[in-house]
């Protein structure tokens, strides 16, 4: 595998696959795994992943890369190989998420800025020798039109720490994921979404360039153009592929490794629905493909309810839906190979 960040950029969203996010903090994790009754500790967090990573199936066909959090990057599955050595046999690139969280922006109420920037050289360097090859950070965008939310300060502030994230990595020869994520949980409707998803990538790439980032050694990770959830309207797949086109033609540059979309609250197969509506009106000046971590994730872990007798069923359905997602990156998913599983 070559070490050129185009080269691993162009891996990432090869024909058909995509990424798994397996980045979810203890917190999150604890939070599904309380879900299906499952005690959160290293070792069930442990068992629940080395099941995914070792889905041959699923890994070797579909998953690109996985992103991992610190704790997994560090972690021997129970016959004490490396998780990391796992998920390279499968073909698969290790990544690691390497952001801080996203905290309240000082004087903006209801807006955020994702810190992590402080010693994150040194960090990278240490993730490069355990076998990164790529990673993720996030930038929160919220929306609530009645408060001002997000002001500009929120949108510039985080593309500047995305920009020097970004700048960082490729010094260390890891590609870096930029998802600056407009989320979908207000009440705005889908025109609003798209003039937010608008100012927020306008200002990302203003600020990449300003810092001499290399875009054919980046993946952009974005929100779909979507109604809030609280809107109470859902968009047909056709019309989020129309809006979120437009916006990218409009603002991302041609010269960028690729796309890898967030799922970000939509259901398993609206993720689904929406990215192979989105390929099939193709062809676009990007690869677009998925990086979805509840939308892969969610059927496996209730399959796997921390039972080892349950293993192959949750591999089976990690593998359903990650090869239901490999045809949407290639626009041709059908909903009826739903029923058919």
């Amino acid at each position: 595998m070559s070490e050129r960040l185009e080269d691993i950029a162009a891996a990432m969203v090869a024909n058909g696959k995509g990424l798994l996010a397996a980045d979810e903090s203890s917190g999150t994790i604890k939070k599904r795994f309380d879900v299906i009754g499952v005690e959160s500790t290293p070792d069930s967090r442990r068992d629940y992943r080395e099941m995914m990573f070792r889905a041959s199936d699923a890994m070797t066909k579909y998953i690109s890369g996985v992103i991992l959090y610190d704790e997994t990057i560090h972690q021997k599955a129970a016959d004490g190989t490396p998780l990391v050595d796992i998920i390279k046999a499968s073909g698969a690139l290790p990544g690691i998420k390497v952001d801080a969280g996203a905290k309240p922006l000082a004087g903006f109420p209801g807006d955020t800025i994702t810190e992590g920037l402080d010693g994150l050289r040194e960090r990278l360097a240490d993730y490069y020798k355990l076998g990164a090859r790529f990673a993720k950070w996030r930038a929160v965008i919220d929306i609530d039109v009645a408060k001002g939310v997000p002001s500009a300060t929120s949108i510039g502030s985080n593309a500047h720490a995305l920009a020097r994230y970004a700048a960082l990595c490729q010094e260390a020869g890891i590609v870096p994921i930029v998802e600056p994520e407009v989320l979908m949980d207000g009440a705005h409707d889908i025109d609003t979404c798209y003039e937010i998803s608008k100012a927020t990538l306008t200002k990302l790439y203003t600020e990449l360039y300003a810092a001499r980032v290399v875009l054919e050694g980046t993946i952009l990770k974005p929100n779909m153009v979507l109604s809030g959830k609280k809107s109470g309207k859902v968009s047909s797949p056709d019309e989020v592929a129309e809006k979120t086109i437009k916006l990218f033609r409009e603002t991302v540059p041609a010269a960028i490794g690729g796309i890898a979309f967030l799922s970000g609250g939509q259901t398993d197969e609206q993720a689904t629905a929406n990215l192979n509506a989105i390929n099939a009106i193709g062809p676009h000046p990007w690869k677009l493909t998925f990086s979805y971590g509840r939308a892969l994730q969610a059927a496996p872990q209730k399959a796997w309810s921390g039972k080892p007798a349950n293993v192959a069923a949750a591999q089976a359905a990690f593998a359903h839906r990650a090869h239901m997602n490999h045809l949407a990156a290639l626009g041709q998913w059908q909903p009826t190979l739903e029923q058919a599983a």
